[in-house]
Formats: C-alpha cells, structure tokens, sequence
C-alpha cells in the first residue's frame, strides 16, 4: 500500500468521524424545532455548542491538514473529478476556511444561533418583533465577524454566500435577480390585467388535517420519499434534515381551511430528502456523498413542487386520489378549477406559500435587506418599516402584522444570511434540468398522468445525487445541458405554463 493512500485513509476516516458529531447535532436540531420541551431550551444552547467546538477541533487538527496538504500536491489529484481527488480537494477547501475562525467564535455562532431560533418561535408566535431584536442584534455582530475573519474580494455578504454557493458572488446575483424581475413583471402584468381568475375559494374550504397529512405522505411516498429512511413531523416553518445514511427527516405545517400550505411543503421538503436519500450512502459525510451546493438542493425541491406538483398532468394522476381524501371540500370543483387555483399568480406576503411568477421579489426583498443588515446600514429598529417598505416596492402589498412580514421565515434566526440567494438560483437550475430531462426521458406529462415519476427520479439520481460534490453548480449545469446557466427556461417554462391559464 503506497504512503498517499495510507494517508487517505487517515483523511477519510477523520471526516468520517467527524460527520458522526455532526449527524448528532443535525438530530438535536431537528428536535429542537420538533419535539423538545420549552424548557430544555439552555440545556440544548450547550449540548449544541459543545459539538461544535468538538468538530471545530477535528477539522483544525494540524495533523489532520498536514495531511491534507500532504495529498492535494499528489498524484491522486490528476484527475479532478475522481473519488480521491473530489474528496481531498473539499475537503481541504472545508478546512481553509474553517481554520479561519477561532473556536471561540463558532461556538459563539452556535450559542447565538440556538437562542435565536428559540426567540424567533416566540416572536412570531406572539407577533412581537422586540422579542426577537436582542437575539438578531447577536447574531447579526458575529457574522460580521465571521465574515471579516474569512476574508473576501469585494463584499462581506461573498463570504457568507460562499458557504452555501460554493464560488457564486453577490454582484453576480445582483444581476441575475434583476434579471428575472425585468423578464418577469410584464408577465405578471399582464396576468394581472386578465380577466381570467381562479376560484381561490377552492382551495379555503375545510381540509382535515388528517387527511392532509395521509395524502401529502402518499404524494411524497408516490413521487419518490422513502419513509422507511425518513418521516414527516410539523413544525413553525418547514425544513428537512439529514442526519446519517438512512435518516432523512422533514416537516411541514397545516392549515385545516388552506390545502396549499402543507400539500405543496410537503413536496418542496420531499424534493429536498429525495436528493438526500439519492446520494450513496456508503458515503455519508464524505463531500462525494453530499450536494453540491444549496442552489442545486433547492432546485430538485423546486422542480418537484413546482415543475411536477403544479404541473396539469400531475393531477390527472392526483386529483381522483384528492376527491377521494377530501370528499366535502371537493365535491363540485373539477380538476381544471383546482389546476387553475394552484397556480394562481398574485403578488402575496409568505413567500413559502408564493407562486412561481413573483417568488423571486420575495427574495430579492431579503437579499437586499440582509445586505444592508451585515454592513450595518439599516438599524434594527428599522427593520420592520424597511421589510414593509421593500414588500410595497417589490409586490405592491404591505404586511400587516410583522409575523407575516418579517418574522416569517426562520433564516435569521440561526444566523443564515447568504441563504435565500440560493432559493432563486434554484429555481433557474430546476428549470434548466426540466428541460433537459424533458428531451432525455420525456414526455413527462405522460408519464406523470400515469403516475410514473420513477423515471425522473432516477434521472435526477444518475445526473445529479450520485454526483457528489465532483463538480461545482456551473460545471454540472453545463456539464448535465450542455449550456451555462440561464434564466430562459424559467422565464419560458412560466410563460409556457401560465399563458392558456390567464389566455393571454
């Protein structure tokens, strides 16, 4: 045995070891927002900060780098997108960064980040931003810090994204939602001035929750979610986590007179553990056994809630199945109504629940804001007006309590920012892969009519899961359709989509 493998395996069974600590704090957190009692809130403040500085420790090891070192100038580096080289090369590109932060500071980040999810609960529960203030204040000095400490070109916000878009850049993003607003509003202008609407009524009527919960598990098991390997619980604001090989978990929420809620959370988290689930597990911790990046995670979530979900032919499979689930609710409404009432498109406030014309303004409203957050430009105080003002600015509405505004979303509460860029970057992937998919497997609708979605799945699953972290987002867009990544198949799958409904 030569001394680079050797030493691989060293590398390898250190991260190893290390994804054990980190598959132990993915589940305290999952039970945090799920199950745990109120009042181990301080309790969990210092089981979580304890596992991070432990993994802190291993991933700065001097040891631990020397061998990194040691293998990056190697031979098992020539070609770039083997096993050995993908994992060395993340692996080291991991610890760069993270030997940029002293300890002191991460556990710091993670103390801040657990009490803040908790004031955020509170908050948004009693409506009160002040709750939540102290906590974001917190956090909002220590990413300052973490961003200073990691060093960037030309923005504190570039090394914050970087963690979740491995070399996207703020400018670039800038652009790219820019981009899509000035393809986008006309659309919804001229959506807006259609004298087509749906009957949004449909879709308020009493849902039980039960059976709520039955038909979103069926959909999500229909589509492709293991539950043998996962399950769904409720929670404030839906997410999915995994924690180890064959534990993938995600949640939802439900409203008994809103179907959309909990159904279409359901698949967009689904999409999410399906990639989870899809990667080997044999390989759990290693960077060839992880996603690429969360722009290309948030587009296998949005490609099933949206390009499959909202999609007519998914509901020529579906909609019999619904009548069945939810007899009163349904009983004089036709599956055209309920295909038109899904895809409503209006300017809205909760962005989770947002149709696809205008869910890119919900981000661009919290890219911006947490911009001027990080370089200390907006006060805290502010925040609330400033959010209400974007939302005004953006989508033409105001929010009227700041539980619908900004207290919505959990993000800032465990310091995210540089996080909501990736969901409309996520949804130019999604559109991008659907098409591909679309001229490599397709027709999909027929397929989907059929109840068939093996086919997409397993696509998705060759393409993209088994893939690691071989390649970066732009090199696997390009490498999967043979093009850089686009806004034009989103804009003309919307287009596509929305034009016979509104008949413009």
């Amino acid at each position: 045995m030569s001394s680079s493998t050797t030493t691989l395996d060293r590398v390898l069974e250190h991260a190893r070891q290390t994804a054990l600590l980190g598959s132990i704090s993915s589940l305290l957190g999952w039970d945090e927002r799920t199950m745990m009692p109120l009042a181990e809130g301080d309790y969990r403040v210092e089981q979580m900060t304890l596992l991070s500085g432990l993994m802190h420790d291993r991933v700065t090891d001097p040891e631990y780098g020397n061998w990194l070192e040691e293998l990056a100038a190697g031979d098992l580096m020539q070609d770039p997108h083997s096993d050995a080289a993908t994992n060395i090369r993340e692996l080291k590109r991991s610890r760069d960064r993270r030997v940029k932060l002293p300890k002191t500071l991460v556990e710091a980040l993670t103390r801040a980040s657990v009490r803040g999810q908790q004031a955020w609960e509170k908050a948004r529960r009693e409506n009160d931003f002040a709750l939540f203030q102290p906590a974001l204040a917190t956090l909002l000095n220590l990413k300052r810090q973490e961003a200073e400490a990691l060093g960037y070109e030309e923005t504190p916000y570039d090394a914050l994204l970087d963690d979740y878009e491995p070399g996207e850049r703020t400018a670039n993003v800038q652009r790219v939602l820019l981009g899509l607003r000035e393809q986008l509003v006309p659309l919804v202008e001229a959506i807006a001035a259609s004298r087509r609407r749906p009957k949004l009524e449909l879709l308020a009527r009493g849902y039980p929750v039960a059976a709520q919960e039955s038909f979103g598990k069926r959909a999500a098991e229909r589509i492709g979610f293991d539950f043998s390997r996962g399950r769904l619980d409720v929670t404030t604001h839906p997410f999915c986590s995994g924690m180890g090989p064959h534990d993938c978990r995600m949640t939802t929420r439900y409203d008994g007179h809103f179907f959309p809620t909990a159904f279409f959370g359901t698949l967009h988290e689904a999409g999410h553990g399906i990639y989870e689930q899809g990667q080997p597990p044999e390989e759990f911790g290693l960077p060839i056994g992880e996603a690429i990046s969360l722009g290309i995670h948030e587009s296998q979530s949005r490609m099933w809630e949206n390009q499959v979900g909202r999609g007519e032919a998914f509901w020529r499979y579906f909609f019999p199945l619904a009548e069945e689930a939810f007899p009163d609710a349904l009983v004089d409404v036709t599956r055209e109504e309920f295909h038109f009432a899904i895809n409503d498109v209006r300017p809205s406030l909760i962005r989770v629940e947002a149709d696809e014309a205008t869910y890119n303004l919900h981000i661009l409203v919290r890219f911006e804001l947490e911009q001027l957050l990080l370089a200390d430009e907006l006060p805290l105080d502010d925040l609330p007006a400033a959010w209400n003002q974007k939302y005004e600015q953006y989508l033409g509405i105001t929010p009227p309590t700041n539980a619908q505004g900004v207290l919505q979303d959990v993000h800032w509460s465990f310091g995210a920012l540089g996080y909501f860029p990736t969901y409309s970057l996520g949804n130019l992937y999604a559109a991008q892969f659907y098409e591909q998919a679309e001229t490599d497997i397709g027709p999909l609708d027929e397929q989907f009519a059929a109840g068939e979605f093996a086919p997409l799945r397993q696509w998705l699953n060759r393409k993209i899961h088994a893939v690691g972290k071989r390649y970066t987002a732009s090199e696997l867009v390009e490498q999967i359709t043979g093009q850089p990544l686009s806004h034009e198949p989103l804009v003309r799958y919307l287009r596509d989509k929305l034009s016979p409904l509104y008949e413009l």
